[in-house]
């Protein structure tokens, strides 16, 4: 094979090895920034319902609260933005507990986080919200949780109010939650 066609072929690799990669690329971009905006796609929706396990292994389900104003927040005690915010979830549960419910759902995977070292967690830090356990990842693939913290607002009609991904400070949690009182 001469020089001349070998160039010919490099090129034409190129061109469809670049061409694969823009279409791979154009994909992967629309369909994680389809899904990055969580409060896009389920704002204003019925909230689903799941059914997860609270610390005696009894199974509870988000329509046990309904009628109630209900914060979900998605975690797991390896995740440093989770344990950023644990204290300012705590501190609000104390103040508002009675009047919106706070669902903590551990994302339970069997290895790097068990049900046994999320309540070690809570227990060493003091935390006093309600802790629910994601054994099945019901609760995850309901809300199409991809990255976590995630916490979902949900007023008393049962509506996502908003769906926010990332660590929140206590003003935040308190804006969203006036949002759904």
């Amino acid at each position: 094979m001469n020089s001349r066609v070998k160039g010919i072929l490099a090129v034409v690799g190129f061109v469809v090895f670049m061409l694969v990669v823009s279409i791979g690329y154009q994909f992967l971009t629309s369909n994680f920034d389809n899904e990055k905006d969580v409060d896009q796609n389920i704002s204003g929706q019925v909230a689903k319902d799941f059914t997860v396990i609270d610390v005696d292994g009894k199974e509870v389900s988000l329509s046990d609260f309904k009628g109630k104003p209900v914060v979900i927040n998605f975690w797991a005690s390896w995740c440093p933005p989770c344990k950023e915010e644990m204290p300012f979830y705590n501190e609000v549960y104390k103040e508002l507990g009675d009047e919106v419910q706070f669902m903590m759902v551990d994302l339970v995977d069997g290895s790097r986080e068990t049900v046994a070292t999320a309540k070690a967690f809570v227990k060493e830090n003091g935390y006093e919200f309600p802790v629910f356990f994601d054994t099945d990842q019901e609760a995850a693939i309901a809300y199409g949780i991809y990255s976590i913290p995630t916490s979902i607002f949900i007023d008393a009609d049962g509506k996502v109010v908003r769906s926010i991904t990332g660590s929140m400070t206590k003003d935040d949690l308190l804006e969203e939650i006036e949002n759904i009182r």
